[in-house]
This record gives structure tokens, C-alpha cells and sequence, in this order.
């Protein structure tokens, strides 16, 4: 069993930047791809960002590529969501997840942390 614990989220103004933190428990985090989702008020839950469990692979959704960076810290259990460029549309609860592949990041999910983005 893997538990995600997400931080940093906070109301921001369009343009600026924010790191979100996502600390996992359990013994098998540097071996899981981990990622991060997004979930609107009456929107569908939507990928954001995957990376694989060595750092070395990552892939985005294309509403963030260009803005948006994953990364990840084995040593300390510890993945990152970086936002740049932050835009009002952007604005969702984030949940940081996480599974054995990249194909199945989604198995273990995060309680969520709301980032709202004004203009």
C-alpha cells in the first residue's frame, strides 16, 4: 500500500508559478512511475504530468507541456510539480498519483490540494 500526501497548492495570479509537493509512504515509491492529475468543478479528472521511477522518462498533458515540470526525489519519496506561466484555466484540485508503470500511475491516489489561478 503506497499513501500520497500532496502540499503547496494556493490561490496564485495568472502568470505566476507554483510547486506543488507530493510525499509518498512505503518502501516501493522509488520503484513506482508517480504522476499528477487535475480535476475542475464539473470537469472530468485529467492527466497533467507522468514520470517513470528513475527520472528518466516523463510525459505531459498538452495543455501543460512547455509550463508545466515533473521531478523526483527517491531519497526523499518526494515528487514535484512545477507550474510556470500559471493561467486562470489551470485552475483544479491536483492529485498526485502513483502505480508500478507509467500505463498504470493511477492505482494509488493523493487526497488532492486546490490550486486557483485568478486573472
Amino acid at each position: 500500500q503506497v499513501q500520497l500526501v500532496e502540499s503547496g497548492g494556493g490561490l496564485v495570479q495568472a502568470g505566476d508559478s507554483l510547486r506543488l509537493s507530493c510525499v509518498a509512504s512505503g518502501r516501493t515509491f522509488s520503484t513506482y512511475a508517480m504522476g499528477w492529475f487535475r480535476q475542475a468543478p464539473g470537469k472530468e479528472r485529467q492527466f497533467v504530468a507522468a514520470i517513470d521511477w528513475s527520472g528518466g522518462r516523463t510525459s505531459y498533458g498538452d495543455s501543460v507541456k512547455g509550463r508545466f515540470t515533473i521531478s523526483r526525489d527517491n531519497a526523499k519519496n518526494t515528487v514535484y510539480l512545477q507550474m510556470n506561466s500559471l493561467k486562470p484555466e489551470d485552475t483544479a484540485v491536483y492529485y498526485c498519483a502513483g502505480g508500478p508503470t507509467m500505463l498504470t500511475v493511477n492505482t494509488y491516489w493523493g487526497q488532492g490540494t486546490q490550486v486557483t489561478v485568478s486573472s
